[in-house]
């Protein structure tokens, strides 16, 4: 859903929608700590809905989402003339962009960038991420997390760039060096309060920011889970 507003036009990533605020919280999270990788992701910013705010689309189902949306959503600048890439683009792209992705959505456990959906754009003449509010799937089950948790290694099987995970091994090092414990707390602070407050996780903001840092940086001790090693 495209929104204009007096900064342009973001697409709204609306709390009434799929898995709600937890997505939101995904999004923020991710993009975040895909900044702190080197990797290009779209501006964001926080979009408020107000009640009885009116659609072009007049369809019941829309309308129905926006209702469930009153209040702060998230939104995404748009990428005006972005394009998807076609097969041979994809397997063009460098290494270095490859290894960093792969390592990224290793880390937030990411399941979402395969070859039908790789979730990358073409835009200025280089790859952008997009879409990961699939991202950080522990936080749906916050109940059943335990210390061992953090460790449970990925499935890179379905992933666009399976065919070059072994990538990995030779980005690990260099990668781990651009996050630690500062990198982790910036990223959860800049999720608002009032999406944490809604995540379900029964808990303060701060508590909840303090569950997504202890669980990635978990995630980050060596040998990282997700990194494989020759």
């Amino acid at each position: 859903m495209l929104v204009e507003t007096e900064a342009g036009l973001f697409v709204a990533k609306l709390r009434g929608s799929g898995q709600g605020v937890a997505a939101l919280v995904a999004e923020i999270i991710v993009a975040e700590l895909a900044t702190s990788l080197g990797l290009p992701v779209a501006e964001r910013a926080l979009l408020s809905l107000d009640p009885g705010v009116e659609s072009l689309d007049k369809n019941d189902e829309l309308a129905q989402l926006l209702g469930y949306s009153i209040g702060l959503n998230l939104g995404v600048r748009y990428l005006d003339g972005a394009q998807p890439p076609r097969a041979r683009q994809l397997e063009a792209l460098d290494d270095d962009f490859v290894a960093r992705v792969l390592w990224l959505d290793g880390l937030t456990q990411n399941p979402d960038r395969t070859a039908k959906n790789p979730n990358v754009l073409l835009w200025h003449g280089r790859p952008w991420l997009i879409d990961h509010g699939a991202a950080l799937t522990f936080q749906y089950d916050a109940a059943q997390v335990t210390e061992d948790s953090p460790r449970e290694p990925v499935d890179f099987s379905e992933h666009v760039f399976e065919s070059r995970v072994a990538l990995l091994a030779r980005y690990d090092a260099e990668l781990a060096a651009l996050l630690d414990a500062s990198a982790l707390a910036r990223a959860t602070a800049t999720v608002p309060d009032a999406f944490l407050l809604d995540a379900a996780l029964d808990a303060t903001p701060q508590k909840t920011r303090a569950f997504y840092q202890a669980f990635l940086w978990k995630r980050l001790k060596p040998p990282r889970p997700f990194s494989v090693r020759a």
